[in-house]
């Protein structure tokens, strides 16, 4: 696979980014791609190595090393190499569902574990895989497969991101009639609001869906299920439910003073900002929710790293992201060796742009809030930052993440984003399907199964994992939908 040669001949080399002065400027991508033959020197660097952990997709330490698809990854990079697009596309078509997505957001767990990552630097299969299904687009070879002949059964997905959506496509493509549930006002869920539009141009989810549509696919948005329709009503329409409705109960703060006004959920402030853009064609950006504000961050994973970048294009006056955990170690640890995912400090986007906005990385380590200070209108004026250190619990053997007394120290705030992880599920949808919950609020299945304790009710992506990555989201999607079809048609050729 690949130029046997090729890791030796030719050194990484990444697209080209957009200088931090001018990309703050808009919510535009600013990650370009290289041009199709200097891909294709990139593709060459795919070593045929004897085990293709890059494609393994298996948990190590709890962590999943290589791609959760399974896509074939040496295959596609060596058509890549060879300048053979429409088949590098049919390849990576058999077992992803959109390419389009996961080549932009996805943090590569292929590529960390890609055997190149060693003791170098790993093969760039995420950049490779825009290439093939932008490629794709640009020649007219997607589309979304309609079956010859229909079979008779109906199924309901709750949820239109990307669990649900590689669910309804599956289904769709095997002659299921499949209606998605949406409750926000577009399809695409945490792709839709969940991820900056600089990060994923939401007119790419556009281009898929009306793929979908016009395979048969039916959507309905505004419609909030548990709400708006009820659990009963649709087990008597349909034949399968597929509850595909997130994680998206957000954890909070609990600090005295939570009620001062300006602090909010870092999602809910990322979906206020995308929908506002979408709603007057990007003619209306809302400076007014963070503009000449100091902002603090709690939080300091994607989300976290995505609310930096969004403030500092609202014109934030500052922007601090608050870490409880202590900063890891910039190179591999003994305790974290190859081919696990490296638990090492990443700079994204948004501590890049901080760095050259203010001089400094936003982020500040074993750190949380203890307090919030209001003023005399209850708006948000400063906080209590609190040192933290991590200390045995004699009776579990577990450590944990305590205030250190006395350093305490106030700072301006008029703005604070909650970025702490979610809990689970949404309690009034599970509470509506009386399905059965696990420990952490999510929907129970057997392991490695997706059928609730309900007949019937099916479950896909963070609502029955708890939150995680796009990447692996539609892989359980994928996953639901053979379940769904073996239990519907009694076989399955999905």
């Amino acid at each position: 696979m690949g130029k046997t040669t090729g890791f030796l001949e030719y050194d990484r080399v990444n697209g080209p980014v957009r200088e931090e002065k001018d990309r703050i400027k808009d919510f535009k991508e600013f990650h370009d791609s290289l041009p199709l033959s200097k891909q294709q020197e990139q593709a060459a660097r795919c070593m045929n190595c004897g085990i293709p952990f890059c494609q393994a997709g298996v948990m190590i330490s709890r962590m999943v090393s290589g791609c959760p698809l399974n896509n074939l990854v040496p295959e596609i990079n060596d058509l890549v190499y060879r300048g053979r697009m429409e088949e590098a596309y049919k390849r990576l078509s058999i077992t992803h569902s959109f390419p389009e997505f996961t080549s932009r957001v996805c943090p590569a767990l292929c590529e960390a574990a890609c055997t190149c990552s060693y003791d170098g630097d790993a093969v760039s299969t995420k950049e490779n895989e825009k290439a093939v299904i932008e490629y794709a687009y640009a020649n007219n070879l997607v589309s979304e497969e309609t079956a010859v002949q229909r079979t008779g059964k109906k199924v309901a997905v709750i949820g239109s991101g990307p669990s649900g959506l590689a669910c309804a496509q599956l289904l769709n493509r095997r002659g299921h009639e499949v209606t998605v549930y949406e409750r926000r006002d577009r399809v695409g869920g945490l792709l839709r609001y969940g991820i900056p539009n600089m990060k994923l141009d939401k007119s790419l989810i556009d281009r898929r869906i009306k793929l979908m549509e016009d395979a048969g696919i039916k959507f309905v948005v505004n419609t909030d299920v548990g709400h708006d329709i009820k659990a009963v009503e649709l087990n008597k329409k349909y034949d399968s439910i597929v509850l595909a409705c997130g994680a998206s109960n957000p954890r909070d703060i609990n600090a005295p003073g939570r009620e001062a006004k300006g602090i909010r959920f870092a999602v809910d402030f990322l979906t206020e900002v995308t929908k506002t853009l979408l709603d007057s064609d990007f003619k209306k950006v809302p400076y007014d929710l963070a503009k000449d504000k100091d902002v603090i961050i709690i939080g300091g994973g994607d989300t976290g790293n995505d609310c930096c970048g969004t403030c500092i294009r609202l014109g934030a006056k500052s922007v601090t992201q608050l870490e409880m955990m202590p900063k890891p170690s910039e190179e591999r640890l003994p305790s974290n060796p190859w081919p696990e995912w490296p638990r090492v400090l990443k700079v994204d986007y948004g501590q890049e742009e901080s760095i050259y906005k203010f001089g400094h990385d936003p982020r500040i380590y074993q750190t949380t809030v203890k307090e919030f200070i209001k003023d005399k209108k209850g708006h948000l004026k400063e906080v209590v930052l609190v040192s933290l250190e991590s200390v045995k619990d004699e009776k579990t053997g577990r450590f944990n993440m305590v205030p250190v007394e006395g350093s305490e120290k106030t700072v301006s705030c008029q703005l604070v984003l909650i970025a702490a992880g979610f809990l689970g599920s949404e309690k009034y949808v599970t509470d509506d399907f009386k399905v059965e919950l696990d420990g952490r609020s999510n929907v129970k299945t057997d392991e490695d199964k997706h059928a609730s304790s309900k007949a019937n009710v099916y479950a896909a992506g963070d609502v029955r994992s708890g939150q995680s990555l796009v990447v692996r989201a539609i892989s359980d999607g994928r996953k639901a939908a053979r379940e769904v079809d073996m239990a519907l048609m009694g076989y399955t050729n999905l």
